[in-house]
């Protein structure tokens, strides 16, 4: 009696794939978003088409005069509204390199801070140069501004600072030590202080007064 094989059952795990099918994950480097490449090295050139400059070639390279700061008054103002009262306030501050180059500025914000800060670059803004002659003026001079008026007359080395308020600020950013002044019109301090720079700036040393009576 012949015996016929019988064909064994298909398994049920599947056949390995061949070598040649099987693929190996991508080694590729990965890209970087930077315009220099994988490796970062240089920036890229800008959207405009010309060389990217690093920042910190745009920082100062050295220190400028030294510049004083004075806060001369800070105000407070309430605007009423339907929730309550709503605050702002306003500064009026004075700068000056103590030798001859001063500013005086007004700076409005809803924040102490930010209103001085706002006053300190305004007056950085408007620096003026005022003659001095040493530590005192040249001669005797009367500013008016609005309805602030003030005199400023020179004084002898010792004397001092004779002055208050606004006036005193704006003196001692100038560099001067030595004067007697007076004010005898507004108390407001705004006008104060541009009546003392207005009377800053009308004076002239006694070469430039000579040289104006020969013409």
């Amino acid at each position: 009696m012949s015996t016929e094989s019988v064909p064994s059952p298909a398994s049920d795990t599947p056949a390995a794939a061949p070598a040649s099918e099987t693929r190996a994950p991508s080694q590729a480097p990965r890209r970087s978003n930077r315009p220099g490449g994988p490796g970062g090295d240089n920036r890229g050139p800008r959207r405009d088409g010309g060389p990217r400059r690093d920042r910190r070639d745009n920082a100062p390279k050295g220190d400028g005069p030294e510049m004083v700061e004075k806060i001369v008054f800070i105000n407070r103002c309430a605007k009423v509204v339907k929730g309550g009262r709503r605050f702002s306030f306003s500064a009026i501050a004075v700068v000056g390199d103590q030798k001859g180059n001063i500013g005086v500025g007004l700076g409005k914000a809803n924040e102490v801070p930010e209103a001085i800060r706002k006053s300190t670059e305004h007056a950085k803004k408007r620096l003026i140069h005022v003659k001095l002659k040493g530590d005192t003026i040249p001669h005797e001079v009367y500013g008016v501004f609005d309805g602030g008026k003030v005199l400023l007359k020179p004084a002898s080395p010792g004397t001092g600072l004779i002055a208050g308020g606004g006036v005193r600020a704006v003196l001692e950013a100038a560099g001067v030590k030595n004067v007697l002044t007076k004010s005898m019109g507004s108390k407001n301090h705004i006008a104060v202080v541009n009546a003392t720079v207005a009377a800053l700036r009308q004076l002239r040393m006694p070469d430039e007064i000579s040289a104006l009576r020969k013409l």
